[in-house]
């Protein structure tokens, strides 16, 4: 079942208690509090691994959007619900790389992810290797290069982005296949393997962990080959831009909502400075992009849904509406954190304050993914301009 199939007759109270749990988690873990202790150092999802575990134990997000024979439910709507969720609180827990961008791309592998899939839908953490230095997706030009031998498979190269790889208990690979006409492979790695070497990398935002993987002829099992691939992982992508978009939407929305009780109770001249026009201006601009975010999130949860079982690989469905969410949620994201600030005055240029936690989450991932620019260039293919 796929995971429009899934998300079809999904009811807005049933929604709505699911973003009321998720909240009500993230909000005993002490908030956007988990972030400030992570004190400099990258996140890795050791450091929300009591969050984590009650999400996907408890609560059982670590399955969403995955076959209900790999012990999933839901489907994207969910997945934007918690993404929305989790963006709002910066919470770093590995959701977006481990359930949804590896679960979505394993769930579409075949009988050989099934242990794996598994795996993911009980929480643990499995990294995918697959977006160029740039951070985007890009068939033509992946940093990874497969090679089959009477020993096996193998694979090379440098990944230089692969959120969470620090913490994998297994690698996924979409790395060039042999010299022939099938295109890319996915294989998993063991991280401990010969050959293998993970780093973790510094981030602009601390929750948002990234690694670069170097293999060098490291045993890998085969999980799909063929000319299908490159559209299977493609499709992935596609779910986790939406859900990416999401969790933007929450940072802008959370960011908003903290100015805008700033602008109500911070009194100069004898009256708060909420009332002053210069202030209202600002303020109705940063709505003005958030609601538009909410918008372009729910236009593509829509063409997930009615994309049918080929979801992601429609070019007039899913891929051009999870490149709009993405180009519009990633700009509008950084222009809501970045008046936060501003609106805050001198507090609001302060460590001590949220703002600047809002506003890196934006930037960073404003890039992962791929840029505004390369979703609006990958829009204007898509649709024939």
């Amino acid at each position: 079942m796929t995971v429009a199939e899934h998300s079809r007759g999904v009811q807005p109270d049933e929604l709505a208690a699911l973003r009321d749990t998720v909240a009500a988690v993230c909000r005993d873990a002490g908030g956007t509090a988990v972030a400030r202790g992570l004190d400099g150092e990258p996140a890795g999802p050791e450091h929300a691994a009591g969050v984590w575990r009650v999400l996907a134990e408890e609560v059982g997000v670590a399955g969403l959007g995955l076959p209900e024979e790999a012990g999933g439910l839901g489907g994207l709507a969910e997945l934007a619900a918690v993404g929305e969720c989790l963006g709002a609180a910066l919470m770093p827990v590995p959701f977006l790389s481990s359930t949804v961008l590896t679960g979505q791309l394993l769930s579409r592998c075949g009988p050989a992810a099934g242990p794996l899939l598994e795996a993911v839908a009980g929480g643990t953490v499995v990294a995918t290797a697959l977006l160029t230095d740039d951070g985007a997706w890009d068939p033509a030009a992946l940093p990874l290069r497969a090679a089959t031998s009477p020993g096996g498979w193998t694979v090379s190269g440098r990944a230089s982005l692969v959120p969470d790889g620090a913490a994998a208990a297994t690698l996924v690979a979409v790395a060039a296949g042999p010299d022939g006409p099938d295109g890319p492979v996915v294989l998993a790695v063991d991280p401990g393997a010969a050959g293998v070497a993970v780093r973790r990398l510094p981030t602009l935002d601390l929750t948002r962990a990234q690694a670069q993987v170097v293999l060098d002829r490291a045993p890998a099992t085969p999980l799909a080959t063929g000319p299908d691939v490159a559209a299977l992982a493609g499709a992935a992508v596609d779910v986790a831009l939406v859900v990416q978009a999401a969790e933007l939407l929450g940072g802008a929305q959370a960011a908003l909502d903290l100015t805008l009780d700033y602008v109500r109770t911070r009194r100069q001249f004898g009256r708060a400075i909420g009332s002053f026009q210069a202030v209202k201006h600002r303020c109705a601009d940063m709505l003005l992009d958030v609601e538009l975010a909410r918008s372009a999130v729910g236009r593509a949860v829509e063409a997930g849904q009615a994309a049918g079982p080929t979801a992601g690989s429609d070019p007039g469905a899913l891929a051009e509406a999870a490149s709009v969410a993405k180009a519009w949620c990633a700009e509008a994201a950084v222009r809501v954190s970045a008046a936060a600030v501003h609106l805050h005055g001198g507090i609001g240029f302060t460590w001590e304050h949220d703002a600047h936690l809002y506003f890196r989450r934006a930037r960073a991932d404003a890039a992962l993914l791929g840029g505004a620019d390369h979703h609006r260039e990958r829009v204007a293919r898509l649709l024939g301009w």
